[in-house]
Protein backbone atom coordinates (compact mmCIF):
# COMPACT_ATOMS: atom_id res chain seq x y z
CA UNK A 1 0.00 0.00 0.00
CA UNK A 2 2.81 2.27 0.63
CA UNK A 3 3.99 2.02 -2.99
CA UNK A 4 0.58 2.66 -4.18
CA UNK A 5 -0.03 5.88 -1.78
CA UNK A 6 3.67 7.23 -3.40
CA UNK A 7 2.57 6.66 -6.75
CA UNK A 8 -0.76 8.42 -6.30
CA UNK A 9 0.57 11.46 -3.93
CA UNK A 10 3.15 11.55 -6.98
CA UNK A 11 0.37 11.69 -10.09
CA UNK A 12 -1.57 14.17 -7.47
CA UNK A 13 1.25 16.65 -7.68
CA UNK A 14 1.69 16.42 -11.42
CA UNK A 15 -2.39 16.86 -12.37
CA UNK A 16 -2.62 19.53 -10.00
CA UNK A 17 0.12 21.99 -11.01
CA UNK A 18 -0.74 20.60 -15.31
CA UNK A 19 -4.53 20.19 -15.13
CA UNK A 20 -5.36 22.38 -12.33
CA UNK A 21 -3.12 24.64 -12.86
CA UNK A 22 -2.34 25.05 -9.01
CA UNK A 23 0.92 26.34 -7.45
CA UNK A 24 3.60 23.92 -7.31
CA UNK A 25 4.33 25.05 -3.67
CA UNK A 26 0.61 24.77 -3.19
CA UNK A 27 0.30 21.45 -4.96
CA UNK A 28 3.56 19.43 -3.52
CA UNK A 29 2.71 20.21 0.17
CA UNK A 30 -1.01 18.96 -0.71
CA UNK A 31 1.03 15.94 -1.94
CA UNK A 32 3.04 16.08 0.96
CA UNK A 33 0.06 15.90 3.53
CA UNK A 34 -1.84 12.66 1.56
CA UNK A 35 1.34 10.88 1.23
CA UNK A 36 2.03 11.47 5.12
CA UNK A 37 -1.87 10.46 6.56
CA UNK A 38 -2.30 7.79 3.91
CA UNK A 39 1.00 6.25 4.54
CA UNK A 40 0.95 6.03 8.31
CA UNK A 41 2.65 8.41 9.27
CA UNK A 42 0.80 10.00 11.57
CA UNK A 43 -0.70 13.67 11.69
CA UNK A 44 2.41 14.56 14.01
CA UNK A 45 5.12 12.57 11.90
CA UNK A 46 3.81 14.51 8.66
CA UNK A 47 4.55 17.83 9.81
CA UNK A 48 7.37 17.08 11.54
CA UNK A 49 8.71 15.38 8.21
CA UNK A 50 7.91 18.33 5.79
CA UNK A 51 9.21 20.71 7.87
CA UNK A 52 12.70 19.21 8.37
CA UNK A 53 12.34 18.04 4.67
CA UNK A 54 11.93 21.59 4.07
CA UNK A 55 14.88 22.73 6.78
CA UNK A 56 16.98 19.80 5.77
CA UNK A 57 17.36 20.45 2.06
CA UNK A 58 17.91 24.60 3.23
CA UNK A 59 20.50 24.08 5.08
CA UNK A 60 22.36 21.49 2.03
CA UNK A 61 21.84 23.51 -0.90
CA UNK A 62 19.85 26.85 0.15
CA UNK A 63 23.48 28.81 0.53
CA UNK A 64 24.30 26.89 -2.88
CA UNK A 65 21.62 28.26 -4.81
CA UNK A 66 21.63 31.87 -3.90
CA UNK A 67 25.39 32.33 -4.10
CA UNK A 68 25.31 30.49 -7.30
CA UNK A 69 22.22 32.74 -8.74
CA UNK A 70 23.53 36.19 -7.89
CA UNK A 71 27.04 34.76 -9.71
CA UNK A 72 25.32 34.14 -12.36
CA UNK A 73 23.23 37.34 -12.31
CA UNK A 74 26.36 39.38 -11.52
CA UNK A 75 28.33 37.85 -14.58
CA UNK A 76 25.34 38.42 -16.61
CA UNK A 77 25.07 42.30 -16.40
CA UNK A 78 28.88 42.17 -17.34
CA UNK A 79 27.89 40.56 -20.61
CA UNK A 80 29.84 37.55 -19.78
CA UNK A 81 27.81 34.80 -20.94
CA UNK A 82 27.25 36.47 -24.08
CA UNK A 83 30.65 36.52 -24.79
CA UNK A 84 31.06 32.91 -23.96
CA UNK A 85 28.10 31.66 -26.06
CA UNK A 86 30.10 33.70 -28.76
CA UNK A 87 32.96 32.00 -28.30
CA UNK A 88 31.38 28.69 -28.07
CA UNK A 89 29.58 29.20 -31.33
CA UNK A 90 33.07 30.13 -32.94
CA UNK A 91 34.68 27.32 -31.69
CA UNK A 92 32.22 24.83 -31.48
CA UNK A 93 29.61 25.70 -34.00
CA UNK A 94 26.05 25.66 -32.85
CA UNK A 95 25.32 22.33 -34.83
CA UNK A 96 28.02 20.77 -31.69
CA UNK A 97 26.95 23.28 -29.46
CA UNK A 98 24.47 20.70 -27.11
CA UNK A 99 27.10 17.41 -27.51
CA UNK A 100 29.87 20.07 -26.42
CA UNK A 101 27.85 21.13 -23.32
CA UNK A 102 26.44 17.45 -22.38
CA UNK A 103 30.25 15.87 -22.71
CA UNK A 104 31.99 18.90 -20.75
CA UNK A 105 29.23 18.57 -17.54
CA UNK A 106 29.42 14.77 -18.03
CA UNK A 107 33.32 14.20 -18.38
CA UNK A 108 35.58 17.12 -17.87
CA UNK A 109 33.28 19.02 -14.99
CA UNK A 110 31.40 16.05 -13.16
CA UNK A 111 30.93 17.91 -9.99
CA UNK A 112 30.01 16.45 -6.27
CA UNK A 113 27.15 19.03 -6.18
CA UNK A 114 24.94 19.00 -8.94
CA UNK A 115 23.26 21.97 -7.56
CA UNK A 116 26.17 24.34 -8.39
CA UNK A 117 26.52 22.43 -12.16
CA UNK A 118 22.90 24.00 -12.92
CA UNK A 119 22.99 27.01 -11.14
CA UNK A 120 26.40 28.03 -13.08
CA UNK A 121 25.55 26.85 -16.14
CA UNK A 122 21.52 27.55 -17.26
CA UNK A 123 22.13 31.00 -18.02
CA UNK A 124 24.45 29.78 -20.38
CA UNK A 125 22.21 27.74 -21.88
CA UNK A 126 19.70 29.92 -21.58
CA UNK A 127 22.22 32.47 -23.94
CA UNK A 128 22.98 29.85 -26.27
CA UNK A 129 19.30 28.46 -27.30
CA UNK A 130 18.81 30.69 -29.67
CA UNK A 131 21.87 30.21 -32.07
CA UNK A 132 20.56 26.08 -32.10
CA UNK A 133 17.15 26.65 -33.75
CA UNK A 134 14.16 27.42 -32.75
CA UNK A 135 13.41 24.33 -30.43
CA UNK A 136 17.53 25.47 -28.94
CA UNK A 137 16.24 25.77 -25.52
CA UNK A 138 14.71 22.43 -25.05
CA UNK A 139 17.58 20.68 -26.50
CA UNK A 140 20.19 22.76 -24.67
CA UNK A 141 18.08 22.15 -21.31
CA UNK A 142 18.18 18.02 -22.17
CA UNK A 143 21.25 18.47 -22.71
CA UNK A 144 22.61 19.86 -19.60
CA UNK A 145 20.22 17.78 -17.89
CA UNK A 146 21.68 14.38 -19.05
CA UNK A 147 25.38 15.94 -19.45
CA UNK A 148 25.28 17.05 -15.41
CA UNK A 149 23.37 13.33 -14.23
CA UNK A 150 25.47 11.16 -16.59
CA UNK A 151 28.23 12.64 -14.47
CA UNK A 152 26.97 12.69 -11.21
CA UNK A 153 26.20 8.86 -11.55
CA UNK A 154 28.80 7.27 -13.46
CA UNK A 155 31.69 9.97 -13.62
CA UNK A 156 34.38 10.19 -10.35
CA UNK A 157 34.33 12.28 -8.25
CA UNK A 158 30.19 12.29 -8.57
CA UNK A 159 29.05 11.48 -5.00
CA UNK A 160 26.34 9.28 -6.20
CA UNK A 161 29.08 7.66 -8.19
CA UNK A 162 31.66 7.65 -5.48
CA UNK A 163 28.84 6.38 -2.66
CA UNK A 164 28.01 3.19 -4.89
CA UNK A 165 31.47 2.36 -4.93
CA UNK A 166 32.45 2.99 -1.41
CA UNK A 167 28.94 0.54 -0.63
CA UNK A 168 29.81 -2.27 -2.55
CA UNK A 169 33.50 -2.44 -1.67
CA UNK A 170 34.71 -0.77 -5.63
CA UNK A 171 38.37 0.09 -5.91
CA UNK A 172 37.90 4.38 -7.74
CA UNK A 173 39.83 3.15 -10.09
CA UNK A 174 37.95 0.40 -11.32
CA UNK A 175 34.50 1.92 -11.31
CA UNK A 176 36.65 4.98 -13.60
CA UNK A 177 37.37 3.02 -16.30
CA UNK A 178 34.15 1.47 -17.38
CA UNK A 179 31.87 4.57 -15.66
CA UNK A 180 33.99 7.75 -17.89
CA UNK A 181 33.14 5.34 -20.96
CA UNK A 182 29.68 4.80 -20.05
CA UNK A 183 28.96 8.16 -19.10
CA UNK A 184 29.70 10.15 -21.85
CA UNK A 185 28.28 7.68 -24.58
CA UNK A 186 25.15 8.16 -22.71
CA UNK A 187 25.35 11.61 -22.98
CA UNK A 188 26.18 11.99 -26.21
CA UNK A 189 23.35 9.55 -27.19
CA UNK A 190 20.44 11.07 -25.13
CA UNK A 191 21.94 14.41 -26.36
CA UNK A 192 21.27 13.31 -29.70
CA UNK A 193 17.79 11.57 -29.36
CA UNK A 194 16.45 14.72 -27.78
CA UNK A 195 17.56 16.58 -30.17
CA UNK A 196 15.88 14.51 -33.07
CA UNK A 197 12.87 14.15 -30.77
CA UNK A 198 12.66 18.28 -30.83
CA UNK A 199 13.56 18.64 -34.48
CA UNK A 200 10.59 16.38 -35.61
CA UNK A 201 8.21 19.01 -34.75
CA UNK A 202 4.89 19.33 -32.39
CA UNK A 203 6.26 17.88 -28.98
CA UNK A 204 7.44 21.42 -27.71
CA UNK A 205 5.26 24.25 -27.83
CA UNK A 206 7.15 27.42 -26.44
CA UNK A 207 3.27 29.30 -25.15
CA UNK A 208 3.34 26.12 -22.54
CA UNK A 209 6.15 24.43 -22.35
CA UNK A 210 8.18 27.94 -21.56
CA UNK A 211 7.96 30.75 -18.25
CA UNK A 212 10.31 33.32 -17.66
CA UNK A 213 10.01 35.24 -14.84
CA UNK A 214 10.35 39.06 -15.16
CA UNK A 215 13.74 39.39 -14.45
CA UNK A 216 15.14 36.87 -16.39
CA UNK A 217 13.50 37.92 -19.46
CA UNK A 218 14.45 41.83 -18.70
CA UNK A 219 18.16 40.01 -18.18
CA UNK A 220 17.98 37.71 -21.44
CA UNK A 221 16.46 40.80 -23.79
CA UNK A 222 19.80 41.53 -24.89
CA UNK A 223 20.92 38.56 -25.72
CA UNK A 224 18.15 37.51 -27.97
CA UNK A 225 17.98 40.93 -30.15
CA UNK A 226 20.15 39.50 -32.91
CA UNK A 227 17.58 37.91 -33.80
CA UNK A 228 15.52 40.89 -35.39
CA UNK A 229 18.48 41.68 -37.50
CA UNK A 230 19.19 40.90 -40.80
CA UNK A 231 22.04 38.64 -41.08
CA UNK A 232 22.28 36.12 -43.13
CA UNK A 233 23.75 33.68 -40.38
CA UNK A 234 23.71 33.21 -36.79
CA UNK A 235 27.62 33.95 -36.63
CA UNK A 236 27.31 36.66 -38.28
CA UNK A 237 24.49 38.21 -36.57
CA UNK A 238 26.49 37.37 -33.75
CA UNK A 239 29.67 39.44 -34.74
CA UNK A 240 26.61 42.24 -35.56
CA UNK A 241 25.20 42.11 -31.91
CA UNK A 242 28.83 42.17 -30.48
CA UNK A 243 29.67 45.00 -31.98
CA UNK A 244 27.22 46.75 -31.04
CA UNK A 245 27.04 45.60 -27.73
CA UNK A 246 31.05 46.76 -27.58
CA UNK A 247 30.26 50.20 -28.64
CA UNK A 248 26.79 50.79 -26.23
CA UNK A 249 29.13 49.31 -23.35
CA UNK A 250 31.79 51.77 -24.23
CA UNK A 251 29.24 54.64 -24.58
CA UNK A 252 27.87 53.95 -20.72
CA UNK A 253 31.23 53.95 -19.73
CA UNK A 254 31.46 50.38 -19.45
CA UNK A 255 35.22 48.82 -18.73
CA UNK A 256 35.05 45.69 -21.38
CA UNK A 257 37.47 42.68 -19.12
CA UNK A 258 38.93 39.58 -20.52
CA UNK A 259 36.52 37.19 -20.84
CA UNK A 260 38.70 34.68 -18.67
CA UNK A 261 38.50 36.87 -15.78
CA UNK A 262 35.32 37.19 -16.06
CA UNK A 263 34.88 33.83 -16.15
CA UNK A 264 37.55 33.15 -12.83
CA UNK A 265 33.93 33.21 -10.49
CA UNK A 266 32.84 30.16 -12.41
CA UNK A 267 36.09 28.85 -12.64
CA UNK A 268 37.70 28.85 -9.31
CA UNK A 269 34.46 27.74 -7.02
CA UNK A 270 34.78 24.17 -9.03
CA UNK A 271 38.90 24.09 -9.22
CA UNK A 272 38.51 24.49 -5.03
CA UNK A 273 35.69 21.89 -4.87
CA UNK A 274 37.34 19.44 -7.09
CA UNK A 275 40.79 20.19 -5.14
CA UNK A 276 38.52 19.26 -1.69
CA UNK A 277 37.17 15.99 -3.22
CA UNK A 278 40.43 14.59 -4.76
CA UNK A 279 42.33 15.66 -1.49
CA UNK A 280 39.84 13.84 0.51
CA UNK A 281 40.33 10.78 -1.89
CA UNK A 282 43.76 10.79 -1.85
CA UNK A 283 44.34 10.75 2.03
CA UNK A 284 46.11 14.37 1.74
CA UNK A 285 43.77 16.59 2.85
CA UNK A 286 44.12 19.46 5.44
CA UNK A 287 41.25 21.21 7.51
CA UNK A 288 41.88 24.78 5.19
CA UNK A 289 41.79 22.33 1.55
CA UNK A 290 38.50 20.90 3.88
CA UNK A 291 37.68 24.03 4.42
CA UNK A 292 38.38 25.79 0.50
CA UNK A 293 36.92 22.81 -1.03
CA UNK A 294 33.67 22.86 0.84
CA UNK A 295 30.86 23.96 -2.09
CA UNK A 296 29.56 26.91 0.17
CA UNK A 297 32.86 28.86 0.96
CA UNK A 298 33.83 28.19 -2.82
CA UNK A 299 30.61 29.68 -4.01
CA UNK A 300 31.09 32.51 -1.48
CA UNK A 301 34.33 33.14 -2.97
CA UNK A 302 32.94 32.76 -6.21
CA UNK A 303 30.09 35.40 -5.41
CA UNK A 304 32.86 37.95 -3.87
CA UNK A 305 34.87 37.77 -7.28
CA UNK A 306 31.58 38.25 -9.32
CA UNK A 307 30.78 41.35 -7.04
CA UNK A 308 34.20 42.85 -7.77
CA UNK A 309 34.38 42.09 -11.35
CA UNK A 310 30.96 43.48 -11.73
CA UNK A 311 31.64 46.94 -9.75
CA UNK A 312 34.98 47.41 -11.51
CA UNK A 313 33.38 46.18 -15.12
CA UNK A 314 29.63 48.02 -15.00
CA UNK A 315 30.10 50.25 -11.88
CA UNK A 316 27.75 50.15 -8.33
CA UNK A 317 24.88 50.78 -9.92
CA UNK A 318 24.77 48.53 -12.44
CA UNK A 319 26.37 46.12 -9.40
CA UNK A 320 23.27 46.71 -7.39
CA UNK A 321 20.68 46.12 -10.16
CA UNK A 322 22.24 42.92 -11.12
CA UNK A 323 22.18 41.69 -7.53
CA UNK A 324 18.69 42.85 -6.80
CA UNK A 325 17.22 40.77 -9.83
CA UNK A 326 19.17 37.85 -8.32
CA UNK A 327 17.05 38.43 -5.23
CA UNK A 328 14.05 37.99 -7.22
CA UNK A 329 15.26 34.75 -9.02
CA UNK A 330 16.72 33.32 -5.64
CA UNK A 331 13.15 34.00 -3.55
CA UNK A 332 11.07 31.49 -5.80
CA UNK A 333 14.00 28.80 -6.30
CA UNK A 334 14.24 28.63 -2.42
CA UNK A 335 10.80 28.07 -2.05
CA UNK A 336 10.02 25.79 -4.36
CA UNK A 337 13.24 23.82 -4.13
CA UNK A 338 12.42 23.27 0.05
CA UNK A 339 9.15 22.38 -0.49
CA UNK A 340 10.50 19.17 -2.78
CA UNK A 341 12.57 18.62 0.24
CA UNK A 342 9.39 18.13 1.95
CA UNK A 343 7.75 15.88 -0.23
CA UNK A 344 10.83 13.92 -0.42
CA UNK A 345 11.11 13.37 3.37
CA UNK A 346 7.19 12.04 3.60
CA UNK A 347 8.17 9.25 1.35
CA UNK A 348 11.41 8.27 3.05
CA UNK A 349 8.90 8.23 6.39
CA UNK A 350 6.51 5.82 5.06
CA UNK A 351 9.62 2.90 5.18
CA UNK A 352 9.27 2.27 0.94
CA UNK A 353 12.75 1.21 1.06
CA UNK A 354 12.22 -1.83 3.47
CA UNK A 355 9.78 -3.08 0.86
CA UNK A 356 12.29 -2.77 -2.26
CA UNK A 357 14.91 -4.57 0.04
CA UNK A 358 12.43 -7.59 0.21
CA UNK A 359 11.80 -8.06 -2.96
CA UNK A 360 15.81 -7.58 -4.10
CA UNK A 361 17.08 -10.75 -1.31
CA UNK A 362 14.00 -12.99 -2.76
CA UNK A 363 16.48 -13.12 -6.05
CA UNK A 364 19.80 -14.54 -4.68
CA UNK A 365 21.41 -16.33 -6.99
CA UNK A 366 19.79 -15.15 -9.98
CA UNK A 367 21.41 -14.88 -13.86
CA UNK A 368 23.09 -11.82 -14.45
CA UNK A 369 20.71 -10.26 -16.98
CA UNK A 370 18.15 -10.38 -14.12
CA UNK A 371 20.51 -9.40 -11.29
CA UNK A 372 21.45 -6.37 -13.52
CA UNK A 373 17.82 -5.68 -14.51
CA UNK A 374 16.32 -5.65 -10.97
CA UNK A 375 19.55 -3.61 -9.95
CA UNK A 376 18.47 -1.14 -11.85
CA UNK A 377 14.85 -1.40 -11.39
CA UNK A 378 15.16 -1.27 -7.81
CA UNK A 379 17.15 2.27 -8.13
CA UNK A 380 14.83 3.58 -10.69
CA UNK A 381 11.76 2.64 -8.08
CA UNK A 382 13.66 4.55 -5.41
CA UNK A 383 14.42 7.81 -7.30
CA UNK A 384 10.72 7.86 -8.58
CA UNK A 385 9.74 7.60 -4.77
CA UNK A 386 12.29 9.34 -3.11
CA UNK A 387 13.35 11.77 -5.71
CA UNK A 388 16.89 12.35 -5.30
CA UNK A 389 19.17 10.56 -7.66
CA UNK A 390 22.48 10.32 -4.79
CA UNK A 391 19.65 9.25 -1.85
CA UNK A 392 18.04 6.35 -4.26
CA UNK A 393 21.78 4.73 -5.40
CA UNK A 394 22.62 4.88 -1.37
CA UNK A 395 19.92 3.55 -0.53
CA UNK A 396 19.96 0.77 -3.72
CA UNK A 397 23.78 -0.51 -2.99
CA UNK A 398 22.79 -0.60 1.01
CA UNK A 399 20.17 -2.82 0.00
CA UNK A 400 21.84 -5.06 -2.19
CA UNK A 401 25.34 -5.12 -0.43
CA UNK A 402 24.34 -7.35 2.03
CA UNK A 403 23.85 -9.82 -0.83
CA UNK A 404 26.35 -8.89 -3.36
CA UNK A 405 28.54 -12.37 -2.77
CA UNK A 406 25.85 -14.74 -3.36
CA UNK A 407 25.28 -13.03 -6.97
CA UNK A 408 26.70 -14.09 -10.26
CA UNK A 409 27.59 -10.80 -11.53
CA UNK A 410 30.53 -8.47 -10.52
CA UNK A 411 30.20 -5.86 -8.12
CA UNK A 412 30.68 -3.30 -10.80
CA UNK A 413 28.54 -4.41 -12.96
CA UNK A 414 26.07 -4.16 -10.26
CA UNK A 415 26.89 -0.86 -9.14
CA UNK A 416 26.33 0.38 -12.61
CA UNK A 417 23.67 -1.14 -12.98
CA UNK A 418 22.36 1.17 -10.07
CA UNK A 419 23.73 3.89 -11.35
CA UNK A 420 21.99 3.71 -14.42
CA UNK A 421 18.44 3.36 -12.68
CA UNK A 422 19.21 5.80 -9.74
CA UNK A 423 18.86 8.35 -12.87
CA UNK A 424 15.63 7.35 -13.96
CA UNK A 425 12.47 9.82 -14.81
CA UNK A 426 13.77 12.45 -12.36
CA UNK A 427 10.89 14.56 -11.76
CA UNK A 428 8.51 16.99 -9.55
CA UNK A 429 9.35 15.34 -5.97
CA UNK A 430 12.84 16.31 -6.57
CA UNK A 431 14.16 19.77 -5.26
CA UNK A 432 16.73 19.34 -8.53
CA UNK A 433 13.34 19.38 -10.67
CA UNK A 434 12.13 22.92 -8.96
CA UNK A 435 15.72 24.63 -9.44
CA UNK A 436 16.55 23.35 -13.19
CA UNK A 437 12.55 24.65 -13.69
CA UNK A 438 13.26 28.11 -12.63
CA UNK A 439 16.71 28.61 -13.43
CA UNK A 440 15.94 27.70 -17.37
CA UNK A 441 12.52 29.34 -17.35
CA UNK A 442 10.61 26.50 -18.11
CA UNK A 443 6.96 25.51 -17.09
CA UNK A 444 6.55 22.30 -15.44
CA UNK A 445 4.96 20.90 -19.01
CA UNK A 446 8.41 21.65 -20.31
CA UNK A 447 10.70 20.69 -17.40
CA UNK A 448 8.50 17.32 -17.52
CA UNK A 449 9.51 17.19 -21.36
CA UNK A 450 13.24 18.32 -20.38
CA UNK A 451 14.90 16.89 -17.43
CA UNK A 452 12.27 13.98 -16.82
CA UNK A 453 12.24 12.70 -20.15
CA UNK A 454 16.10 13.30 -20.90
CA UNK A 455 16.76 11.39 -17.95
CA UNK A 456 14.57 8.45 -18.58
CA UNK A 457 16.14 8.20 -22.13
CA UNK A 458 19.64 8.50 -20.40
CA UNK A 459 18.88 5.71 -17.98
CA UNK A 460 17.80 3.24 -20.60
CA UNK A 461 20.25 4.02 -22.79
CA UNK A 462 22.57 3.28 -20.22
CA UNK A 463 21.24 0.04 -19.23
CA UNK A 464 22.60 -1.94 -22.30
CA UNK A 465 26.13 -0.45 -22.12
CA UNK A 466 26.28 -2.13 -18.45
CA UNK A 467 25.15 -5.24 -19.54
CA UNK A 468 27.85 -4.93 -22.34
CA UNK A 469 30.06 -4.25 -19.42
CA UNK A 470 29.03 -7.50 -17.70
CA UNK A 471 30.44 -9.42 -20.59
CA UNK A 472 33.55 -7.63 -20.39
CA UNK A 473 33.71 -8.28 -16.83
Amino acid sequence: MVALHTAIAIVLVVALIIKGRIDPVISLILGSLYLGLAGGVGFAGTVEAITTGFGGIMAEVGLLIGFGVLIGALLHSTGAFRRLVALLVQKVGSGRLPYALSSMLAVVMPSIYVDVQVVLAAPVARSASPFVGKVGLPVLASALGCGIFAGYVFVIPGLAAISIAGLLDIRLGDWLVYGVVIGLVTALVSTLLMRLLFAAGGFWKPETDEELDEAMAEQEAADRAYLTGEAGTAREALAQRESEAAAAEAKEGVRRLPLAVLMLPIVVPLLLIALGAFAELGGWSTTFIAFLGDANIALFLGLLGAYALSRASSGGEHTNEAMEDGFHTTGEILLITGVGGSLGAVIEATGLDSVLGDLFQADAGAPVVLSILLAWFIAAVLHLAIGSVSVAAITAAGIIAPILDSLTVSPIVIGLAIASGAMFALQVNSNFFWMFKSLLGLSTKGTLKTLTLVTSVASVVSLPLVMLAAVVL
